[in-house]
């Protein structure tokens, strides 16, 4: 609070200027908000401080509406929504529509958990305390816009946010009614290997409440064999403004998940037998099926050679969110905001050759206020903000038995853990003159671990026990500069230096680089200096084109991989790289109905500093990785849309959009020896929207779409592979013995159709 303008806390409501920033627009923003709307579910009065993050000036933000991206058509999942934007890397995660998200290359490497960004909904954090993110419980169907934010982020957001943002908003009562006291909408999706989804979405406002309810059952054989799923999602959003100046909101998300989950391959497996099919039993196996080795007595000795489906390998896990927020607007030019949230995770995963069992409650508070004033005699708004947030956890792995469907075995690990964060952050946008705007911000945050783990291992003499504890705790500070140049309404140009943090979660602590439960406590605060110069151009109504150059400094970066079949990935600290790249994005409505729309991105990254141990028997040896391409992050990807809309006439409401979806090639290990090969996907949409007059209905959305329709095969996801080092000569193995290590690799999707429709009430 000490970080605001003196000016702040004096300032009278009659006295002080009503002062708006224009927000920097980039391509790809959506529905946008109307005047005086918070933006969040909450009518506020003309005059209230917008949140932070609504029209944040000098951040990299692109918008992603719900028309075009979402209305019409079968979202499956939420990736092939955010591939909208540049610099966003979708990969396939463990099981039913699970995605692993990464902004500018900075989470591409992992495969199991969304890490370093910060996901937001309605202005609630989704992350949970230890920086884990989710998109199980996201159904595309709920929403009305995204937003992605690029770059470091901590200043504005906290820990964690060293690649970026996502602020999820769903569709408010007002916009599902239309007008109505209350509107309400039923729709069907059906496609190809079973898929169906069933949702409907309901909502109103009358006098001081408005609420809107939404609710999906999606399920699926799916395109791999042993990944069928059925997911059911609810989520609600309602609000009640007693006076013009007191808003309350509360929010609701319940997701639970039971989802069969295939092997993951190794690169000369995916070659022979990509969607692993006829894999039902080891005795039986096809070429290229996965194969894990179990212990026989599911504690030690003999091994016995098992498939997933033998297995029985599968997820079933629970989230639920409660958050409340109280907004008060103490005078017409300052809103205070404070609110609460409870978070629990409750997952049951019996993963490869063993099983994670856990819970993680977890819940937040934050207060912040925003204020509209002079500052040296120029227009400002000031944002402060303190936060708290702490989980409890406690997780237990075992092996799994053989043959026996996902049956116990021996108790490998037990852990507990507390991982709390204390801050606060400040950030002033002053309007320097008509065409300058200047943005400074900083962020402060203590990070707190303690917990242990009991790592067991089992002989023929018996059991024994080898412990591991921490207790760490980490000071963080993010600073954050931009500057704004808009010398007419045609261009604008930003440039950007901010920083960001990501401290280790509780978890990462404790694999080691084995890839079993033990002690790995030693690792440090991952963080990144950013620099950003960028320019928005917008000649005329139509054309919108956004341009921006990054270089990112990395400190300590935070790299997990695989270190082999069936075992746990684990994390160690990269001392020094560099992320640097170019996005690009444009939209171009070149003729009445046709619309053009270009995503791409540019990302090259290498370690600057990093030096490998490989061990193998009595043999040790190092390797210097410096000039090396970090694995995982391809170099080129690539979203290019052509668009029809018939606007009128007989075949009004028709309209469709064929679309190439690309991505480079990139390599799964340190050395850079082995490279997951890259792909173009094409796809085309055929949708038809009529209003239905007179009836009890009012709107009908009719859509079909086709995805991968050459049928390519393609690397969906690949767990990064550590190098192999020979035991009897000292030299690291070559790139044909990493490309037969299983649990890296699982296809993407052949040929698929969707169609569904929906009804408006």
């Amino acid at each position: 609070m000490l970080a605001l303008p003196v000016t702040c806390l004096g300032a009278r409501a009659q006295d002080a200027p009503s002062v708006t920033l224009d927000e920097v627009s980039v391509v790809g923003d959506g529905t946008g908000l109307p005047a005086g709307r918070g933006g969040f579910g909450v009518a506020s009065r003309p005059g209230s401080a917008p949140s932070v993050i609504e029209n944040p000036v000098g951040q990299i933000v692109t918008a992603i509406g719900r028309d075009g991206a979402i209305a019409d058509r079968p979202a499956t999942s939420i990736g092939s929504v955010l591939l909208e934007s540049p610099g966003v890397t979708v990969r396939q995660g463990n099981g039913a529509r699970d995605v692993v998200i990464s902004v500018r290359g900075s989470n591409a490497r992992s495969t199991g958990v969304t890490k370093n960004m910060v996901v937001l909904e309605d202005g609630f954090v989704l992350t949970q305390p230890d920086g884990a993110s989710r998109f199980d419980l996201v159904d595309p169907r709920a929403y009305s816009r995204i937003d992605v934010f690029r770059g470091p982020q901590s200043a504005l957001f906290g820990n964690y946010a060293t690649g970026g943002a996502i602020a999820f908003r769903t569709r408010t009562g007002r916009e599902i009614s239309d007008g109505k006291v209350l509107g309400y909408e039923i729709g069907t999706d059906a496609g190809s290997f079973g898929y169906l989804s069933n949702y409907f979405t309901v909502g109103g406002a009358s006098g001081p409440v408005e609420i809107s309810l939404f609710a999906s059952d999606v399920r699926a054989n799916g395109y791999q064999e042993h990944s069928s799923y059925d997911t059911q999602t609810i989520n609600l959003l309602a609000s009640y403004t007693p006076t013009p100046d007191n808003r309350f909101t509360l929010k609701v998300i319940n997701n639970d998940l039971h989802a069969d989950i295939p092997a993951r391959s190794s690169l000369n497996q995916y070659r022979i037998n990509p969607y692993q099919r006829g894999c039902a039993s080891a005795a039986t196996a096809a070429p290229g099926c996965t194969t894990f080795s179990f212990f026989r007595n599911g504690a030690f000795g003999a091994t016995v050679p098992v498939t997933a489906a033998e297995v029985g390998l599968e997820r079933k896990d629970r989230r639920t969110i409660v958050a409340a927020r109280w907004e008060h607007d103490v005078d017409a030019e300052t809103t205070w905001r404070t609110q609460v949230g409870f978070d629990e995770r409750n997952y049951n995963q019996p993963f490869f050759t063993s099983s994670g069992r856990g819970s993680i409650p977890s819940y937040n508070v934050m207060s912040d206020i925003t204020h509209r004033s002079e500052l040296f005699g120029l227009p400002a708004v000031s944002y402060a903000a303190l936060s708290f947030n702490a989980l409890d956890a406690h997780a237990t792995t075992f092996n799994l038995q053989p043959l026996a469907g996902p049956t116990l075995g021996a108790l490998i690990g037990d852990q507990v853990a507390q991982q709390s964060n204390l801050g606060g952050r400040a950030r002033t946008e002053i309007a320097l003159s008509p065409a300058w705007t200047g943005v400074v911000g900083i962020s402060a945050e203590n990070t707190w671990i303690t917990g242990q783990n009991r790592a067991y291992a089992y002989s023929a003499a018996g059991r024994t026990t080898t412990p591991a504890l921490a207790d760490r705790s980490f000071l963080n500070v993010a600073p954050e500069l931009a500057l704004v140049y808009r010398p007419s309404t045609e261009w604008a140009f930003r440039g950007r230096a901010a920083t960001g943090y990501t401290t280790p979660a509780a978890g990462n602590l404790f694999v080691t680089p084995a890839g079993v439960p033990g002690n790995n406590t030693g690792l440090q605060t991952q963080e990144n200096l950013g620099f950003d110069l960028g320019t928005d151009w917008t000649p005329w109504e139509g054309l919108r084109v956004s341009l921006t150059g990054f270089y990112e400094f990395f400190r300590n970066e935070l790299v997990s991989q695989s270190p082999g079949a069936g075992l746990l990935a684990y994390t160690f600290n990269a001392p020094a790289s560099e992320h640097r790249g170019v996005e690009l994005a444009a939209d171009w409505a070149f003729s009445p109905g046709w619309r053009g729309t270009l995503a791409y991105t540019f990302d090259d990254q290498i370690y600057t500093n990093y030096v490998e141990q490989l061990s193998a028997g009595s043999v040790t040896a190092r390797f210097d990785r410096a000039g090396r391409l970090i694995p995982g992050v391809p170099a080129h990807q690539l979203l290019a849309r052509l668009g029809y809309e018939q606007v009128g006439g007989p075949l009004a409401g028709v309209g469709g959009f064929v679309e190439v979806v690309a991505q480079d090639g990139f390599f799964i290990d340190n050395a850079n020896t082995l490279k997951a090969p890259g792909y173009a996907l094409v796809n085309a949409n055929l949708h038809y929207v009529t209003d239905l007059p007179g009836g009890y209905a009012m709107r009908l959305n009719l859509y079909v779409e086709g995805r991968n329709l050459l049928d390519r095969t393609y690397v969906a996801s690949a767990q990064n592979l550590a190098n192999g080092l020979s035991a009897t000569t000292g030299l690291p193995t070559g790139p044909a013995a990493l490309a037969g290590v299983t649990g890296s690799v699982y296809a993407g999707a052949p040929r698929t159709v969707m169609a569904g429709m929906k009804l408006s009430f």
